[in-house]
């Protein structure tokens, strides 16, 4: 049975691809447009669903392998990494537990998104995303759990920016994009340093090599990978991000934000449990930032004023109490709360549009004492702690500075000292020009008001100045400006008859002897 494994990210890749084709080809438009792409991924959700059951029903009566290999993906010296998927344990759970609640979705959402604009590019970017998470949690190694990883993040970024016509949902989407892309740095740098260290990036050869690497090197690749993980499931400081990406469409927030994709964090970490056992400071390191992440959340969370909003906190207060139970060693307790938590917000967040609907007539819980004698912590907690300033002042405003200082060094230094071609007016293979230039404006300045003027004083400094002028331009500019244009292009052209001769054969291997006889005396 393990060859199942091979189906379940299979089928909704191929129904994006499907609903791509369809989609950018034009082929199918309008009402049947939007039937048949809604048909093709909820077909394709459904079999990687039955694909996933399956499995699981197979592990748990212990038919299946634990692995299952499918071929050799990349062969580069001591690097090799192989395409080979997890059929065992609870990757195989969530795997099975995703595929319900991605069904779910699916054929929420063919009624949801009816008639609007993007209906079949909702449904390609949601087969995409579920296809990314199916390799994300099945994939036996760091590199296919990083590429499902990246592509849900950018299928988070298309969803975010649903409504593309909306600027606040492109800065949104933005936004989330740019604060998870950090969180894949971390990640990088953990590949790279198990396989530096532990010469792996196999998750169950890392993970049995825990017991042979020193604390310091365990600590330093789980750290990386802890950090990817507080990233994508919003954790302190980044958990700013979750309420910005709660612009797209009620499906998607669902599936990426209150169910399936938040929780990739947590079971990234769960997945590297003997790692982070053998790492004390990381262990200790999530039961800081879990805890704070629970409190900051419980304490925004109380103050806000619409219900996507009061989810997005009480979804990161929930994920801050997983990552405090992983550092403590309750490994198998933030198992089960992983998997009845994505059920719940599941739930909660499909049906947060028709919650006015269903509490209409109960009164208004009243604010609680707590709050109402703290005025600061009250106006703390509306502004959210003042995070989301914090980190533009420390983080975005100086990298912007820093863009922008940088984009005014090349136009004006370095596309000047290479004779930029496209940046004609400011490069000095153009002197004649920014001569001109300041010529032109010096002439305009001289023939103002003032200065032309008017009796015997008025027409002697405006013929002194026309007699400067006309000095200027034809002993000056024609004459100084155009030699050197003219002797810079002598020496360029000249520069290129020497490049094109030492790049003939019969000087390029006697450059070549040259070095190796300096080689072979040193």
């Amino acid at each position: 049975m393990d060859v199942l494994v091979i189906f379940i990210p299979l089928f909704p890749f191929i129904a994006a691809i499907i609903i791509g084709f369809g989609y950018f080809s034009s082929q199918v438009m309008g009402l049947r447009g939007e039937l048949s792409s809604s048909d093709v991924a909820r077909n394709a959700i459904y079999l990687s669903s039955v694909s996933a059951i399956l499995l699981l029903i197979a592990d748990l009566a212990g038919e299946n392998s634990g692995s299952k290999m499918v071929g050799q993906w990349l062969d580069s010296g001591n690097f090799v990494v192989n395409l080979n998927f997890i059929t065992t344990g609870f990757n195989v759970v969530v795997a099975a537990l995703f595929s319900v609640i991605l069904v779910i979705i699916t054929v929420f959402s063919k009624n949801y998104v009816h008639y609007e604009p993007g209906f079949r590019r909702f449904f390609f970017v949601l087969s995409l995303f579920s296809s990314s998470m199916f390799l994300l949690i099945l994939s036996g190694n760091a590199i296919g759990t990083f590429i499902g990883w990246e592509l849900a993040g950018l299928c988070s970024y298309l969803l975010i920016s649903y409504s593309y016509e909306r600027p606040v949902a492109v800065i949104n989407a933005t936004r989330v994009f740019v604060t998870n892309r950090i969180g894949d740095t971390g990640f990088i740098l953990g590949m790279a340093l198990s396989f530096y260290f532990a010469g792996t990036v196999d998750w169950t050869s890392l993970n049995g090599m825990a017991e042979t690497l020193s604390t310091p090197t365990v600590t330093v690749i789980s750290l990386c990978f802890v950090v990817a993980a507080m990233a994508k499931s919003a954790q302190l400081p980044f958990s700013p991000w979750l309420a910005r990406a709660m612009e797209g469409p009620t499906p998607s927030s669902a599936v990426f934000y209150g169910s399936v994709m938040i929780h990739s964090g947590v079971f990234l970490v769960i997945l590297l449990q003997p790692i982070i056992d053998k790492a004390p400071f990381t262990m200790g390191l999530l039961v800081i930032v879990g805890l704070a992440t629970a409190i900051y959340s419980y304490l925004v969370g109380l103050t806000q004023t619409d219900v996507k909003s009061s989810l997005c906190f009480a979804i990161t207060g929930q994920l801050g109490l997983m990552f405090l139970e992983c550092g403590l060693g309750l490994w198998e307790l933030a198992m089960w709360h992983m998997c009845a938590h994505a059920i719940v917000r599941c739930f909660q967040v499909l049906t947060a549009p028709s919650l006015i609907k269903n509490v209409n007539g109960n009164p208004m819980k009243p604010a609680s004492p707590f709050f109402t004698n703290r005025r600061w912590l009250y106006i703390a907690s509306i502004q959210r702690f003042w995070l989301d300033p914090i980190t533009d002042r420390t983080l975005v405003r100086p990298v912007y500075g820093l863009g922008h200082d940088l984009d005014r060094f090349d136009k004006n230094i370095i596309d000047r000292a290479m004779g930029d071609p496209v940046s004609s007016f400011t490069a000095i293979s153009s002197l004649t020009q920014i001569e001109n230039e300041a010529r032109r404006k010096r002439v305009d300045e001289i023939q103002m008001e003032f200065v032309r003027g008017k009796g015997i004083v008025g027409k002697l400094l405006e013929w002194v100045a026309n007699i400067m002028s006309w000095f200027e331009e034809r002993l000056v500019l024609r004459g100084i400006g155009m030699d050197l244009v003219t002797i810079g292009r002598n020496l360029g052209h000249a520069a290129n008859m020497f490049e094109l001769l030492l790049l003939k054969p019969r000087y390029l291997v006697l450059f070549v002897f040259i070095v190796l006889m300096l080689a072979a005396s040193i």
